[in-house]
């Protein structure tokens, strides 16, 4: 895997992972990591890509790994830095594949980028905050109430509360610490330093999940699959259900009693989807 440094208007610095080598049958798939993770894209997914012919491209969003930080960064503003980083590595048309809160980039990006996204793929993403017909809390853990309820309030409340020492609880299943045993004790590799840099990493994606998007997931017009487990108190899945109703182009595969972290499991599924979309 390939890693360098894009260099933005304005002087910022995005840390970039490529899988290449760019070839005429490659066929490119942005990725967008869970809050807090670094971007390295998915090794428990590298077999499935190479089987699909997917070159993996992704970068540490602003704020994690070797990113600056960008405060008021939005949704939208993550997808012009993806085209960036795109742009960079010559690449024109991509799809795009995102967990967790990376499924929000992921069709952030689709809903600015318009054409130039091929197909998504949202495992367990948040929809936008304060939506008509959700109650966008319900179901949630309470670390989550937390870390989102003060972030909604501005970024100076949600960083008061990281320096208070508050520690966010996932309240860990046994379903999924015996999940984390496998292939997906990847997400460890990539959580553990993400904060290495600073708190504004975190900080900044929860402020980003609570405020305007800057982009509406309604005028997405790219294929979109939405896959996200019943189970989940991360994000519940009451968030893909009203994704699903408000994006024309979404199709919805709930998992039965998956959480926020088993659904992960049914990943390679949604390559092989987002594959179909993208190779006729």
């Amino acid at each position: 895997m390939i890693e360098l440094d894009v260099e933005l208007a304005g002087g910022r610095t995005l840390h970039v992972y490529d899988t290449g080598p760019a070839t005429n049958e490659s066929l490119p798939v942005l990725w967008h990591h869970g809050t807090p993770n670094l971007g390295a894209p998915p090794e428990p997914l590298f077999a499935a890509a190479d089987r699909l012919g997917l070159r993996w491209v992704s970068f540490d969003r602003p704020g994690y790994g070797g990113s600056g930080v960008a405060p008021g960064r939005t949704v939208a503003s993550v997808a012009a830095d993806a085209a960036a980083v795109a742009d960079a590595l010559g690449l024109g048309r991509f799809a795009v594949v995102g967990y967790s809160g990376g499924g929000t980039y992921a069709l952030g990006c689709a809903a600015v980028l318009g054409d130039r996204v091929r197909a998504v793929v949202s495992l367990a993403g948040i929809a936008p905050y304060g939506a008509d017909g959700l109650d966008w809390f319900a179901g949630m853990i309470p670390s989550g109430v937390a870390a989102l309820g003060t972030a909604a309030a501005g970024r100076e409340v949600r960083a008061a509360l990281e320096e208070s020492g508050f520690a966010y609880d996932c309240e860990f299943t046994a379903a999924d610490l015996a999940f984390f045993e496998g292939p997906w004790s990847w997400l460890g590799k990539v959580s553990e330093p993400a904060l290495d840099a600073g708190p504004y990493g975190q900080v900044d994606d929860d402020v980003s999940y609570t405020h305007p998007w800057g982009c509406d997931p309604a005028t997405i017009s790219a294929p979109v699959l939405l896959l996200h487990g019943t189970a989940d108190r991360v994000v519940p899945a009451s968030h893909a259900t009203w994704l699903a109703a408000h994006c024309p182009t979404a199709e919805l595969r709930l998992r039965a009693d998956d959480s926020h972290f088993t659904v992960a499991g049914h990943a390679e599924e949604g390559l092989d989807w987002l594959h179909r979309q993208i190779s006729g």
